[in-house]
Parts: structure tokens; sequence; C-alpha cells
């Protein structure tokens, strides 16, 4: 799986001279479904073209609800990280800065974004019968947070034979299980892997979403994270790292995937290229779906939708109202 990864790493430079500007529609692209993605994960109600209209017209002054917070504090950080993943290390100051910048317009998170936990933050389900109970014990606050944190960030900043990829994943895997954050620790885990994989060369994470993977996979997330943690100490993560592994791999065949298609938005107008690309990450959608989530007139969807179809580039599924479109492969 590494090999595979690392090999279309290694032709990323000429692939990112070869595509120039159009990279940067799918990195546009890209952050709308990260953010969206990972705030989702965590109970956000807001979908990709709420998040996408949301961010064209930001305004600090208008977060009225915890969902447009979260948004806006993931997408602070994910662009602060892109732009500058060279100058941020993975270290407890910049770690704990990158948390204060997540919760940043969330006032309910004032007295302790930017800080290790101050109270026990168990993972817990909620029952049917309205009562909880505790999947997972986390690190205990306090001293043993802090050890385990400074223990975890040496390691993963002392030199060895470790493959980065690996690294990266356990890394991952001993901040969610530590859950240094009394909130937040969901979040800052998917910004610290974009971090990590910039820094560690792996530069095309910014063109796809790891965090819609994530998303994807979620029941397969939680359930493998849990099963290596249910084995803690000394737990074997090989599960967890295969995990890891398999969403990168997901994620390098979509760029793959974006990039050969290239040609075909060439070859399509503006409404025709957005209305494409709606329905390469909404699979199975419908005209009426799609004109109101782009907001473009359901005449004007229908005409672009037939000629799409005709020209072999979108396939059309069933009759009527069960009508639906997917990517033609």
């Amino acid at each position: 799986m590494i090999s595979e990864i690392d090999r279309f790493d290694a032709s990323w430079a000429i692939i990112k001279r070869r595509e120039g500007a159009s990279l940067q529609q799918l990195r546009t692209m890209a952050t709308i479904q990260s953010v969206g993605a990972s705030t989702r994960i965590e109970g956000s109600k807001m979908t990709d073209p709420d998040v996408k209209r949301f961010l064209a017209e930001l305004d600090i002054s208008k977060l009225e609800n915890r969902d447009k917070q979260e948004v806006a504090g993931y997408y602070s950080v994910l662009e602060v990280i892109i732009e500058n993943s060279d100058a941020i290390k993975v270290q407890k100051r910049d770690v704990l800065g990158l948390h204060k910048l997540l919760m940043q317009y969330s006032q309910k998170d004032e007295w302790h974004r930017g800080n290790y936990k101050q109270h026990s933050n168990a993972v817990e389900a909620r029952l049917p019968d309205g009562s909880r109970q505790i999947i997972f014990e986390t690190t205990p606050p306090g001293h043993m947070t802090e050890d385990k944190m400074d223990a975890i960030i040496k390691w993963y900043n002392t030199p060895s034979e470790v493959h980065p990829l690996v690294k990266i994943a356990v890394l991952v895997y001993e901040f969610l299980t530590i859950h240094p954050f009394q909130d937040g620790n969901g979040r800052m885990s998917r910004l610290l892997t974009t971090l990590s994989l910039l820094q560690q060369g792996y530069d095309w994470v910014q063109y796809v979403s790891f965090e819609h993977q994530i998303e994807y996979t979620k029941k397969t997330y939680y359930q493998v994270l849990r099963h290596c943690q249910a084995q803690r100490p000394n737990e074997d993560v090989t599960e967890w790292i295969s995990y890891f592994m398999g969403s990168l791999l997901t994620i390098k065949r979509k760029i793959q995937a974006k990039i050969n298609r290239t040609n075909i938005n060439s070859a399509m107008s503006p409404r025709e290229t957005t209305i494409y690309e709606y329905i390469s990450t909404n699979a199975g959608c419908q005209s009426s779906q799609i004109a109101e989530e782009l907001e473009i007139p359901s005449p004007t969807v229908k005409r672009m939708l037939s000629s799409l179809v005709e020209r072999s580039i979108i396939q059309k599924h069933g009759q009527g109202r069960a009508t639906n479109y997917t990517i033609k492969t």
C-alpha cells in the first residue's frame, strides 16, 4: 500500500507542472469538502453546497450557531496549514495554537481553547433510553495527558527507520486515544493528518479531501479505532494503520481520476463543469437536487444533463421521477 502511494508521490511534481492552473479548482473543491466533511463527522448539518455558500460570504460577526462557528474555525486552520505547513511544527506550542485557532469563534469553548483538557472526556454513546455508555476511557487530564502528548510528539519527531506514513498513522491514533483537548479532538486529528502529510512531502493531499473519505467510511473508522483502543495498553495497531493507508490509497486514486478528467472538463462550459463535479461527489443525484443545491434553473439543468448524457460524459439511470445520474466510468 505504501509502495503504491509513494510511486504516485514520486510522479506528482511532473503532474503538478503539467496540470498547472487546473489544480487550483481542485484545491478549492477539496477545501470545501474537507471543511464540510470534518465538521459533519462531529455532528454539523451543513452540506457541501451550504459550506460553499457560507465561506463565499463569510462574516465573522454573524456566526450565530455552532455549525457555522465550527465550519469557520476549521476553514481558518486548514488555510493556515496549507499556506504555512513548512513553518508549523508538530510540537506542543503549535498544536495548542492550532486548537486555539480552531475554537476561536465559539464563546462556549473560550475557557478551554488552546489548552489541554481539564476534565475527563471519555468517549460515550447515547443509548435509545437517553442514558450514556462509556465506549472508551481516554487518558486522564493533567500531567498524564501532558506526559502522553510529550511522548508521542517526541517519538514522532525523532529520526528513525519507520516510514513517514506509518509515523503519521501512529501519531493520529495516539492523539485520538489520548483525546488531549476538552473538545475538537476529531477535527484536530484530521488537521494534524493534513499538516503531517504536507510536511512529509505529500503535497497532493491539499487537492483531494482526506476528511471526505473518513466521513464516507465513518462506521469503519470508528470500529477500527475502538477495536484497537479496546486492547490498550500495548495494543496491536496494524488494523488502524491498514485502514489509514487504505484511505490514503483511495484519495490518491480519486485525484488521479480527477486529473484524468481534465480533458473532459476542458470540453465543457463552466456550468456544465459545475454540474459534472457535483455529480462526481453525489452519485445518484436527481436533476431537482442539482438545481436546488447549485441554484441553477431547473430547465437549464435538464438541458445540460441531456447534453452531457449524449456526449457520454455522464450516465442516466431510471425513468420518470426515479431518474438519477452518475459519472461515466
